[in-house]
């Protein structure tokens, strides 16, 4: 399997194939992460197009990407904060990994399901009550970007990354436990 940095190469060289494999790749985890910013479905349809098409206006500027899938959702959090300004909205939705999946949740006894949909919801709140800087961590985390991407993305020193996600993790500990 080719890197993503070696698929930007190839499409640095030519190769829209290249294009369609980073799509194929990134398409659906970008959505999810594009889609927990922004409430409405079509916009978080838009910005993915967006964010795919400043791939392809970056090509040129290859020798300052070092990391693709850090710079990739670096540039989606950069156009969910512009449209969400652009549409003037008060408040913006935050992204919420469910503690199961619902196909998960499908094979799992009755009981231990709700119970599993319960901690969800649970977790959905409390997400909702952190401040911006510490729902962004969570977002991009549950994204699957590593904390030295999440820096990356949100350019701030890893160090503040390792500090907000610690912050993270014990205000949704406290506010789980009660």
């Amino acid at each position: 399997m080719d890197s993503d940095e070696a698929l930007f190469d190839a499409l640095v060289a030519g190769d829209m194939r290249a294009f369609d494999r980073l799509y194929d790749r990134f398409s659906r985890p970008l959505f999810a992460f594009i889609r927990g910013q922004l409430r409405d479905p079509s916009e978080a349809e838009d910005v993915l197009h967006e964010a795919f098409m400043a791939v392809l206006r970056a090509r040129g500027q290859r020798h300052e990407i070092r990391s693709f899938r850090a710079w990739l959702y670096k540039v989606a959090h950069h156009l969910c904060m512009n449209r969400a300004r652009k549409l003037d909205r008060g408040e913006r939705a935050v992204a919420v990994a469910s503690a199961v999946d619902a196909a998960e949740r499908a094979t799992l006894e009755p009981e231990r399901a709700f119970e599993a949909a319960q901690l969800g919801a649970r977790l959905k709140e409390a997400v909702m009550k952190l401040p911006a800087p510490l729902a962004e961590i969570y977002r991009l985390r549950t994204a699957g970007l590593s904390y030295d991407e999440v820096a990356v993305t949100l350019d701030v020193p890893l160090g503040t990354v390792k500090s907000r996600m610690h912050d993270m993790v014990q205000r949704l500990r406290k506010e789980l436990e009660r």
